[in-house]
């Protein structure tokens, strides 16, 4: 082996606790395991608390009310439990640590007295599991865009999320974020939002209204722009139009079908 493929493999061994238990990765025998498991979950707490310090910065600042710091679930067997099978970055993994976060939050007596939690752990579980996943660190110029040709198929990219929510968190959460004596209201309104992230990692939340909701739901990479207006309800114009904005969103891609 190289010294790169070797510095590859360590690498991968710290972040992928499945590779790390590997056959493969044993028979290498390239640092003791001991060691190397003691560094790796060091690593992974590391990690995942960057995530849920960031991700779950509302429910942090609702702490002094709830009790629950988000990130304490960290220390806990519940996130024990998850490292066997843990790779950093995953969106599985950030869905088992986001799902324990929410857990904590959700469970303390005080969260009564707060009656957007749901929506706002519902949220923050949304964004971390959202901006998990593999990503692109270059363009090649491969990605196709709305107009890249008459077999162009719309198709929802994987992960993209739609909440349903049942209070306008939208203009609360930055006085979550401000000085506050009572924890700040939020009025009790129906609102859509997109979760959605582009190729290269940029998570960006917006309001969706019935035309986005309906495309996101039925765009599946098999349906034609006619097809898809069709059972969306919507104009051939106005359809391009949505399609054009979910694609600069990174919640919408376009490939040829199959």
């Amino acid at each position: 082996m190289s010294d790169r493929e070797i510095q590859d493999s360590v690498i991968r061994a710290l972040a992928d606790a499945p590779y790390r238990a590997s056959p493969a990765w044993r028979g290498l025998a390239l640092a003791d395991p001991t060691r190397l498991e003691r560094f790796a979950r060091f690593l992974a707490r590391h990690f995942y608390h960057e995530r849920l310090v960031h991700f779950f910065k509302y429910s942090r600042a609702l702490a002094r009310v709830t009790g629950r710091h988000p990130e304490a679930v960290l220390q806990g067997g519940g996130f024990d439990a998850l490292l066997p099978k843990a790779v950093l970055g995953s969106r599985d993994t950030a869905r088992g640590v986001a799902a324990l976060a929410v857990h904590h939050v959700h469970s303390a007596s005080a969260s009564r007295a707060i009656p957007y939690l749901s929506d706002l752990l519902e949220y923050e579980q949304a964004m971390m599991i959202v901006e998990a996943g593999p990503r692109v660190w270059r363009d090649d110029g491969a990605e196709q865009g709305a107009g890249s040709g008459e077999r162009s198929l719309p198709e929802t990219v994987q992960g993209t999320v739609l909440l349903d929510l049942a209070y306008d968190l939208p203009a609360v959460l930055p006085k979550l974020l401000q000085p506050w004596t009572e924890v700040p209201p939020a009025s009790p309104r129906r609102v859509k939002l997109l979760v959605a992230r582009s190729a290269h990692g940029r998570v960006t939340v917006a309001r969706a209204d019935a035309a986005v909701a309906s495309v996101v739901e039925l765009a599946d990479g098999r349906k034609t722009l006619p097809e898809l207006a069709r059972e969306a309800g919507l104009r051939t114009a106005d359809l391009e139009a949505t399609l054009a904005g979910l694609a600069d969103l990174g919640a919408v891609r376009f490939g040829t079908g199959s």
